[in-house]
């Protein structure tokens, strides 16, 4: 399906619909991040205990433990970031808005200074500053932008947020856990690698397309963080193991 097409498929669709698809398309990245910290972490988990456990129910129990409190974990974390990131947003606009109010003169000379540093003459400058001055909310986000290096943006929701991030690190975390439920140690071994490396690679392609990035490198570079966290996993389990 083509961005246009998704495009008209979400305008098409019921509001509830709509909201969370939208909702989705937002927080892809998230979602992606997600995926790719619970496989590789739940990953790296499973095959440090199944080096030294007796049996595939062990792991079951340690990689299942291990997924929900990660997720848990990711939701809080990303909440909270969320949250601090819609504030400092705001607290850097109301500021300058302050600013504005009281000390205009020398924040215009700041904007227009900036935007001849970026190649704007000083008439073009002014011309800018005296469009977007007009504007109040346009011309605080301005002033944050020369001041931070930063646009504030339009503040997101932390719940729908740090709900999608447990969705994708649960779901993810499960993958390497689930032949556990299912098989004998040896072949769970067996099963939860190949499905582990099938999920990587489709993380990493995804990463790829999000970053439109390179492929080939991309899912290399995220293979070899899952390899590394699994081989990290499999000394420990058999150090302390043994």
């Amino acid at each position: 399906m083509t961005t246009a097409e998704a495009t008209a498929a979400t305008r098409a669709a019921p509001g509830p619909a709509r909201r969370v698809v939208a909702s989705l398309k937002e927080s892809a990245g998230s979602i992606v991040f997600g995926m790719e910290d619970g496989t590789v972490s739940i990953f790296g988990l499973v095959f440090g205990v199944s080096a030294s456990a007796p049996d595939s129910h062990a792991v079951l129990l340690a990689g299942a433990t291990g997924a929900a409190a990660a997720a848990v974990s990711m939701m809080a974390g990303t909440y909270l970031d969320v949250q601090s990131s819609n504030d400092q947003a705001r607290v850097a606009l109301a500021d300058e808005r302050g600013r504005l109010e009281h000390d205009r003169r020398d924040d215009d000379a700041a904007v227009v200074a900036r935007l001849m540093s970026e190649g704007f003459t000083k008439d073009d400058a002014d011309r800018v500053l005296a469009i977007v001055g007009a504007h109040e909310g346009a011309r605080a986000k301005l002033g944050v932008e020369v001041r931070f290096g930063a646009v504030p943006q339009a503040q997101d929701d932390a719940v729908v947020q740090s709900a999608w991030m447990f969705l994708a690190d649960l779901i993810a975390a499960s993958v390497p856990v689930i032949p556990f439920a299912i098989f004998s140690l040896t072949t769970a071994r067996t099963v939860s690698l190949v499905m582990t490396f099938t999920l990587i690679v489709l993380l990493g392609v995804g990463r790829a397309m999000l970053g439109r990035r390179r492929v080939l490198p991309t899912v290399v570079q995220t293979l070899a963080i899952a390899a590394g966290a699994g081989l990290a996993g499999v000394l420990i389990g058999r150090a302390v193991g043994s």
